[in-house]
C-alpha cells in the first residue's frame, strides 16, 4: 500500500477460521461439525511508517466465514469451539421493548428468517441477505472470493430450495459483495434499518448458518459503536487453479464497525444484524479469536453496506474517497495519527495538511491512531467535506478537505 491511499501496512491481527470438510449433497451435515486446530499466530511485524494492520482493533480477530475442505487454513477462534452441554431454552419468548415495535424475539426471528441466505461456494461458505425478489443478496466480500472460477456459487433458501448464484460486484475495502441467485423470483427481501439510530444496550438478533447451521438465531446487545477493525491478512491454500497455494490476503480496515455479544461463528459472515423490528441494521463479519473473547462480535453498519450495496449493483465496483496521506499511530501524551507523507497534489496537500502534522479528529470523532483515519475516509463519499483537526508545533489547528475520488 502506498502514500497514494490511506492503508496500513504490517501483520493483521485477525485470521480466518478453520475447515469444515465438504460432504455429498453440497452442504454440511447438521450433525458433523468439524474444525481444524490452528497454527501458532505469527511475530507482530515491527512498526513502521504507514498503517501496521490491527493497532486499534480488537486484537485478534477471525472472519466469520467457513473455509471447506481445502479452503482457508487459520485461526479457528483458538480453541474457542470446545463441546458443550446442550441446555433447553427456557419456556416463553421474552419480549423485545423498542419505542416502535412490541415483537418477542420468535416473532422478529420469524420476520427475517426468510430473508437470509446460506451460500456456498468451492473453497468456502457463509451467509447473505435478500435485497430484491428477484434474486439480489448483500454478503461479505470474503464470503465468495474463493467461489471458483466464473464465481459459481449456490445458495439455499430458508424453505430449503437452493439456486445457482453469480457474483454481481465485490468490494475487499469494506468487505462487501453482492451476487445473484438464478431463475428465482417472489423472494422476501429484508427491511433496512437505519444503522445510525443504533444505541449501546440495543437488543439484537444475529442470523445465518454458524458451522453450516442454516436458519440459526443468536440473541444479544449492541455492545458498543464505531469501531475500527482490521481483518485478513492471513495464509491461505487454495485448490489447483483458484491462485498461488500459501498466498497472503491483503488486510482490510472496516471503520464504524457495531460491536456486539450475539453469538457469531464460522458460516454467519455475511448474515444479518437486525434490529428489535426485524430490521437488517448490519452484516454480520468478524469475531475475537482469542479462546477468552466469547461474545466479540462485530457487523459492518447497513448504512454503510447500503451505499455500497447500490453502487455494486449498478456498476459493479465501487467509488472510494481519497485523502492522500500515509500515517502511523502517534508516540507520547496526545493519541492521533502523525502523518508520514503526503501526496503532491492530494486533497490533503490542498487543504494545508503537511508532513508531521498530527490529526486528532476526522470531523467531530477523536483519533486514536491510523487506523482511524483508514476506517473514516473508506466511510465517507467523493466530494465529501470533512473537518480534520490537527497539532502543529504544539499549536491545534482545523482545515476542511474536500475528498476526491480515488483513483
Amino acid at each position: 500500500m502506498n502514500a497514494n491511499e490511506p492503508g496500513r501496512q504490517g501483520s493483521a491481527g485477525w485470521s480466518q477460521f478453520g475447515a469444515t470438510p465438504p460432504v455429498a449433497g453440497g452442504f454440511p451435515r447438521r450433525d458433523t461439525v468439524i474444525m481444524e486446530q490452528p497454527p501458532p499466530p505469527p511475530p507482530a511485524a515491527p512498526r513502521k511508517p504507514g498503517f501496521t494492520a490491527g493497532q486499534k482493533a480488537v486484537a485478534g480477530l477471525a472472519l466469520a466465514a467457513m473455509a471447506l475442505g481445502g479452503g482457508v487454513v487459520g485461526a479457528v477462534v483458538a480453541n474457542a469451539f470446545q463441546p458443550e452441554r446442550v441446555v433447553s431454552s427456557p419456556v416463553g419468548s421474552p419480549v423485545f421493548k423498542p419505542a416502535s415495535s412490541q415483537l418477542t424475539m420468535a416473532e422478529v426471528a420469524q420476520k427475517v428468517q426468510p430473508s437470509v441466505v446460506m451460500i456456498q461456494g468451492r473453497t468456502g461458505e457463509g451467509s447473505g441477505v435478500v435485497l430484491s425478489e428477484d434474486g439480489l443478496i448483500l454478503t461479505n466480500n470474503h464470503v465468495v472470493v474463493g467461489a471458483g472460477q466464473g464465481g459459481q456459487m449456490t445458495v439455499k433458501f430458508s424453505d430449503g430450495k437452493t439456486a445457482r448464484a453469480t457474483i454481481v460486484g465485490t468490494d475487499p475495502a469494506t468487505d462487501l459483495a453482492v451476487i445473484r441467485a438464478e431463475d428465482v423470483s417472489g423472494l422476501t427481501k429484508a427491511a433496512l434499518g437505519d444503522s445510525d439510530q443504533l444505541k449501546v444496550g440495543d437488543e439484537v438478533l444475529a442470523l445465518g448458518s454458524p458451522l453450516g447451521l442454516d436458519g440459526s438465531v443468536t440473541k444479544g446487545i449492541v455492545s458498543a459503536l464505531d469501531r475500527t477493525l482490521t481483518v485478513g491478512g492471513e495464509q491461505r491454500q487454495l485448490p489447483p487453479g483458484l491462485g498461488q497455494q500459501g498466498e497472503s490476503e491483503q488486510p482490510t480496515t472496516i471503520g464504524g464497525a457495531i460491536q456486539t455479544d450475539a453469538a457469531i461463528n464460522p458460516g454467519n459472515s455475511g448474515g444479518a444484524l437486525v434490529n428489535a423490528a426485524g430490521e437488517l441494521v448490519g452484516i454480520n463479519t468478524a469475531i475475537a479469536a482469542q479462546a477468552q473473547a466469547g461474545g466479540v462480535g462485530f457487523a459492518i453498519p447497513i448504512n454503510t453496506a447500503k451505499h455500497v450495496s447500490e453502487q455494486l449493483i449498478k456498476n459493479g465496483k465501487v467509488s472510494h474517497a481519497f485523502l492522500g496521506v500515509s500515517v502511523t499511530d502517534a508516540t507520547g501524551d496526545v493519541a492521533g495519527a502523525l502523518i508520514g507523507q503526503i501526496t503532491p497534489g492530494s486533497p490533503a496537500e490542498k487543504a494545508g495538511l503537511r508532513q508531521g502534522d498530527l490529526i486528532t479528529k476526522m470531523g467531530d470523532k477523536p483519533v486514536d491512531g491510523g487506523d482511524t483515519v483508514v476506517g473514516q475516509v473508506r466511510g465517507f463519499k467523493p466530494g465529501q467535506q470533512v473537518k480534520i483537526t490537527y497539532m502543529r508545533d504544539g499549536q491545534t489547528s482545523e482545515t476542511t478537505v474536500t475528498l476526491e475520488e480515488k483513483k
